[in-house]
Parts: C-alpha cells; structure tokens; sequence
C-alpha cells in the first residue's frame, strides 16, 4: 500500500504518533539509499524547500527541485501527466501546489504508484504543523508530544491553511486551541482539512477578540495577514486585521512566560512586531529547525513497510 501525507486529517492517530517519534529519532539510518523524491514547487518557498532537500540528503536520498516555470501544471501541460511521468522515475513527489485537488487528480492518473506529500496547498500545510508540534513539545514537555495535553494555545489573525493543520494535530494531541480572527477570516466548517470534524480530547474555540482569544494562554501563533496570491488586498486586510497584530501589549495577556510562534516570512510590523518576533519568547527558529526533523519523520514513515 502507498502511502500519502496531504493532510493531517486522514492520517490515523497511531500512525501521527509514529510521525513525531520517527521525527525525532537519530539519523543512523538510510531508508532513501539510492532513491530519488521529487520536490515540485508552484509556489516559492526558503524554509521548505531547505527542509525537505536537507531531510532527503539526511536519510541518504537525492533530492530534485522541479520549478513551476519548469513544470507548467495544467499550463505547460496536465497535472496527471506530470505525474505520470514523475511516477516513472520516482517513488515520492513532494510538492507545493496552488490547488489541492492535483494531489488526487495524480493519484488517479498514477495508479497510487508514487508516494504523495504536502508541502503547502490552499487546503493544508501538514508538515509545517509536524514541526509546530515538535517545537512546543520541546518547549513545554521535554520532547514528549503526549505531554502536551492540557496546553492551551492562541491563533490570532487571518485563519489560513497553516490555521487548520495546526489546529487538527493540537486538538488531537488534547490542546486547548483558540482561534482569534475577525469576520471574514476566521476558520469556517468543512473541507478536507476540518479540525471541528476530526475532533479529538483537545477543545476549539473561535472568536473575534484577540485579547479574549490570547487570554493565559501558553503560546500566541501568527502567520503573516497577505498570503501568496493575495496581494491585490494588502490595504484591506490591513485594516481589518489590525486589532490582531502580535505586538508587547497583546502578549501582556497571555500567560507569563508565553511562546511566541510564526510560520514565517513574517512581515515584520504587520502581523507582529519586531519587539516580539526577536524577543526571547520566540520560537521561530526552533520551528525552523524542526521543518527539518518533521520532513525526517514523514519521509521515515513513508518508507517502512506497511
């Protein structure tokens, strides 16, 4: 059976668990001796293109980056015929797709012949809620994933596709997750990627406050206001998500002590604040560091046998 990872939703518990703990384990082995993974990017990106090549080279495997200038999905030519021809030469693609349905559309064409994994899609962002996972069990449980139960973390700004992976693994993981957005942004029901559906021990909430939603919690995630595509609306999304900067006054309502989060780039002045991004409550980097480990665990999991 081929394994995939485009979401977080359709992957069990037990094998989530088995993500984390691979993620994590030291790199003695080599499970990609002499193998390729296809690395397909639509859209641009520093830290996962550098987490994903590094984790493929850890793990003794050859990484090829595949530019959408070079590819052209359903431009240049179809989605399944990329994949197809990826199939042939490959046994996992990881890509970056403006469109989450591509990832079914190849696994139709393919015959599920090539492993999928989701670096981005307007969907999900699974491997960046890994890391995020495996950077607040760090900081709060000594590395123990299970430890988090009972933490209780804030969301606050525009509720995007990172919005949604992290807010599945936390409340999976029995995390108290608030999502503080205004109208227009927050999180809405449905999907593939629906933290209200995939439940879990864990509680979420929604409101339009970011006091109310920052509240004594632990950490404060933000994520920049103007994503990729985007563009067009800087000015409007400005001032209807002004009231949710992360800035030094907002932080005064969590708990002492609280973590600061950011999947970055951040757009400094924006979403947050320089003061608090570079403050020692930041986490940023250490999430960094983890976009690698979570690749290692994700590709470890892809390549046991079943």
């Amino acid at each position: 059976m081929t394994r995939h990872f485009t979401t977080l939703a359709e992957v069990s518990d037990a094998d989530l668990a088995r993500i984390y703990h691979l993620a994590l384990a030291p790199v003695q082995d080599t499970p990609l001796a002499r193998q390729g993974v296809a690395l397909v990017f639509e859209r641009p990106s520093l830290r996962t293109r550098a987490a994903s090549a590094s984790a493929v080279n850890d793990l003794g495997g050859v990484a090829t980056f595949f530019s959408d200038e070079e590819i052209g999905l359903d431009s240049r030519e179809s989605a399944e015929d990329v994949g197809r021809t990826l199939a042939q030469m490959f046994d996992i693609c990881a890509a970056r797709i403006r469109h989450h349905g591509v990832f079914a559309r190849i696994r139709a064409a393919t015959g599920d012949q090539m492993s999928l994994i989701n670096l981005l899609s307007d969907v999900a962002h699974p491997t960046q809620a890994v890391a995020d996972v495996l950077t607040l069990a760090e900081r709060f449980a000594g590395g123990d994933v299970g430890g988090l139960t009972g933490l209780r973390v804030a969301y606050v700004g525009d509720a995007t596709n990172v919005t949604r992976s992290l807010a599945v693994a936390l409340v999976r993981l029995g995390v108290e997750v608030t999502v503080g957005a205004p109208s227009g942004y927050q999180l809405t029901p449905g999907g593939l990627e629906d933290p209200g559906v995939v439940g879990g021990p864990g509680t979420l909430r929604l409101t339009d406050s970011a006091t109310d939603a920052v509240d004594g919690v632990d950490a404060v995630y933000t994520d920049a206001w103007v994503s990729m595509g985007f563009e067009e609306e800087t000015a409007q999304r400005r001032l209807d998500l002004a009231n949710f900067r992360v800035t030094n006054e907002l932080m005064a309502c969590a708990r002492p002590g609280a973590a600061v989060m950011h999947c970055l780039p951040a757009h400094r002045g924006d979403e947050i604040t320089d003061d608090v991004l570079d403050s020692t409550a930041s986490l940023v980097w250490r999430q960094v560091y983890h976009r690698r480990t979570a690749m290692r665990g994700v590709l470890r999991w892809m390549k046991e046998e079943i």
